[in-house]
């Protein structure tokens, strides 16, 4: 949802087409100018959490941010970034701030995963205490990118010095995209049980919702209205049926042209019945 003109709008544009929970950025996601939340800011959102009945709230980090880069000043750049995320989700008592694990910029796999653990680790002992978690987002595997594998993801995980102060966000286009075959009821089975045996079931806690304009395998990362794309609804309909997902936060990223959120939101409700 939107934080134009202000961060606690963003309930009432949710509230406005039956939100439940939602995501938001703390900041403009595409500068890299910095800002603090002001303790009216804190106060607004919290009456306005309280009033709409919205919660969890997950915050998306910056597109800038890549703390796997094998630039040194970009990659320290996006820790000092990163850390003022973490404040904010903090500040504004946000259950996750969810991140990308970056790209490797043609060093390799290995070395991306070092780089990126290593710059996690990191902002998390800068921030010591705090109660938001970190949600590593899994991803298509376009260009470098790290994330399109579960294997990939376990060995990040693994390399954190604060583990527990971290979750994985599973994204279904993203999945979809990078080779897991969640089309009918096998598929999304055997992907569960693959995710449980590598990462754990345990360590998913927020999942997006989107429906992937790229076929299977394709690396492509493009989202779709829910059943306009190659996941279709019957997909999306077994996911909000499955006890796994029964308890997450399910948020949508879907484009905004031809009915928005509010379309696809609706198609959901439709299929969880």
């Amino acid at each position: 949802m939107s934080i134009s003109d202000g961060l606690h709008l963003s309930f009432y544009r949710g509230g406005e087409i039956g939100c439940r929970t939602m995501q938001i950025f703390t900041k403009n996601a595409t500068r890299w100018k910095e800002r603090e939340v002001t303790d009216e800011e804190v106060e607004l959102f919290r009456k306005a959490r309280e009033e709409t009945g919205i919660d969890p709230v997950v915050a998306h980090d910056s597109y800038l941010i890549n703390m796997a880069s094998p630039e040194e000043a970009l990659r320290k750049k996006s820790i000092n970034a990163f850390i003022g995320e973490l404040k904010r989700a903090e500040r504004l008592e946000l259950s996750h701030l969810v991140a990308h694990p970056g790209s490797h910029g043609g060093m390799g796999e290995d070395e991306g995963i070092k780089k990126f653990s290593e710059s996690l680790n990191v902002a998390l002992k800068e921030t010591e205490g705090y109660r938001v978690k970190v949600a590593l987002e899994t991803t298509a595997g376009q260009g470098a990118s790290l994330g399109h594998t579960f294997e990939q993801m376990a060995r990040i995980l693994d390399l954190l010095e604060e583990g527990d102060r971290c979750a994985v966000c599973l994204d279904t286009a993203h999945i979809f995209a990078a080779g897991y075959d969640i089309r009918g009821e096998e598929g999304l089975e055997s992907t569960l049980q693959e995710f449980d045996r590598v990462i754990g079931l345990e360590r998913l806690e927020v999942v997006h919702m989107n429906d992937s304009k790229k076929e299977l395998s394709s690396r492509v990362d493009r989202h779709e209205h829910i059943g306009e794309g190659f996941l279709g609804l019957e997909t999306f309909r077994r996911i909000l049926h499955h006890p796994v997902f029964k308890e997450l936060p399910l948020i949508l990223e879907t484009p905004m042209k031809d009915g928005g959120h509010a379309k696809n939101l609706a198609t959901l409700k439709e299929l969880a019945g």
